[in-house]
């Protein structure tokens, strides 16, 4: 059978045709074998994989309930607390910070399924980054090209189920930190709306602007993942206060219903590289988009979520900055320390401006159900590489990568990363914006699209 599908597995695993086992120890295999070349993985947790695998087939053997995802194998970026590991959050200074007792609530909501840890993953320090170069853990190599980047802050996390190292993954993402991954590597991602799922036990970035949420190889495996991780945690995180929705029960029907769709023009496409473009035109014509939106406001909100991303990491990295200035990747460093030396009244400003952009997207939000814009400005580009052309000016790739996603994630807005099915090219995604709180209309579109062939997770090619 095939070990990529997380809908697959499960099945699997609770009709007794695999063991849990045996799922587990040919991940494991399977991370041996490979991440040396893509270099997804700082830790492995084997012994504990193994333990849970059999306790999911003892209870099956004794008849006894297992959960919805049981002996399905997973892995998180290496800021979610694991219960014995050190949280490095991609840090030199976290190497000896004390293991947390407990994992985070997302870990735990995964394993009570019956889902099985299998690791850590690699990410750009302290999530302030969108290529994962890693001063400390060495770069992430993009599956699809081992010679280019997987995006980040989330790489180690889009990269393993890029490489069908294990079918699901968590990531976090503040200013498109898993879209830019799931887009560049070819696979499915979920940013949901801002306080929907738990971020207790998650070391910080942006408390204003982090989320979390899984990637995947299909919308089903998505939506199943989705489904686990929902549900309020007003002790362990006081925005997380929404009950679950089920949505992967819903699937069918949602992609049967009308959608009105735009497409994001303007800022959204400035710059764009052209196959980029191509690819949202692809996307918009066959969810049949019936109008081209402007966000007067988008370039300005991009601005403020720079302000606010740089001051509130600044504010919280203050202290490590004063007494281990140098143990920082050097890249991630100075922009801390400019952020430190904000005054607060820039926070302020950022913060006040996200009501009028917010009003601005929910006017736009009064005529579409759906807006469409890239993931990224442009397909992978090589590992090293520092500056791109952008509209024939050169620019800073690690600063300009995210221009597409910073003003969706500042106004804590759902959405859905695809993949466009491009086969034997390089990965490119699509965002599909949801107004807030409504993921359902994210997974219907992506579900459509995915029914059509329109998006699809790239196979691995030979690089590996």
């Amino acid at each position: 059978m095939s070990f990529c599908s997380v809908v697959e597995i499960a099945g699997e695993v609770r009709a007794g045709r695999v063991t849990a086992r045996a799922v587990t120890e040919a991940t494991l295999s399977r991370i041996q074998r490979l991440d040396s070349g893509i270099n997804a993985f700082t830790a492995v947790t084997e012994a504990r994989a193994i333990a849970a695998a059999e306790g999911i087939d003892a209870d099956l053997a004794a008849g006894r309930p297992v959960g919805p995802l049981a002996g399905v194998p997973f892995a998180v970026k290496n800021l979610f607390d694991i219960e014995g590991l050190p949280t490095l959050a991609g840090s030199k200074i976290r190497r000896d910070a004390a293991p947390p007792s407990q994992d985070a609530a997302l870990v735990q909501r995964l394993t009570t399924a019956g889902a099985v840890l299998v690791g850590a993953l690699n990410m750009d320090e302290f999530a302030y980054g969108f290529v994962t170069e890693n001063a400390h853990d060495g770069p992430v190599r993009n599956p699809h090209d081992l010679t280019r980047i997987a995006g980040g802050s989330s790489g180690g996390s889009a990269a393993a189920v890029a490489a069908g190292l294990v079918p699901l993954t968590l990531g976090s993402d503040t200013n498109g930190s898993i879209r830019i991954p799931a887009g560049l590597c070819g696979v499915f991602g979920l940013k949901p709306t801002y306080g929907r799922l738990s971020r207790q036990g998650v070391f910080p970035f942006v408390e204003s602007l982090d989320h979390v949420g899984p990637f995947a190889r299909s919308v089903e495996d998505l939506a199943l993942a989705y489904d686990v991780l929902q549900g309020a945690d007003p002790a362990g995180d006081p925005i997380c206060v929404r009950e679950a929705e089920p949505l992967a029960s819903r699937l069918d029907a949602l992609a049967e219903q009308p959608l009105r769709v735009g497409m994001l023009g303007g800022w959204f496409q400035q710059g764009a590289f052209p196959e980029v473009l191509a690819a949202l035109g692809y996307v918009a014509e066959a969810l049949e988009a019936k109008g081209e939106v402007i966000l007067q406001s988008a370039q300005a909100a991009r601005a403020a979520a720079f302000c606010l991303t740089a001051f509130e990491g600044g504010e919280l990295h203050h202290d490590d900055l004063a007494r281990r200035a140098m143990d920082y990747d050097p890249a991630v460093r100075d922009r801390l320390l400019a952020g430190a030396l904000l005054p607060v009244g820039v926070a302020e400003a950022a913060k006040r401006f996200r009501t009028i952009f917010r009003d601005e997207v929910r006017e736009a939000f009064q005529h579409y159900d759906i807006l469409l814009a890239p993931a990224s400005v442009c397909p992978a580009p090589p590992i090293g590489q520092a500056t791109m052309e952008m509209d024939g000016v050169p620019v800073s790739v690690r600063k300009n990568l995210g221009a597409f996603t910073q003003p969706i994630s500042y106004v804590g807005l759902p959405v859905v990363a695809a993949p466009v099915n491009r086969p034997g090219q390089l990965p490119i995604g699509v965002q599909i914006i949801a107004p807030a709180w409504r993921e359902d209309l994210a997974f219907a579109a992506a579900l459509r699209l995915q029914r059509a062939g329109v998006v699809a997770a790239h196979p691995p090619t030979g690089a590996l």
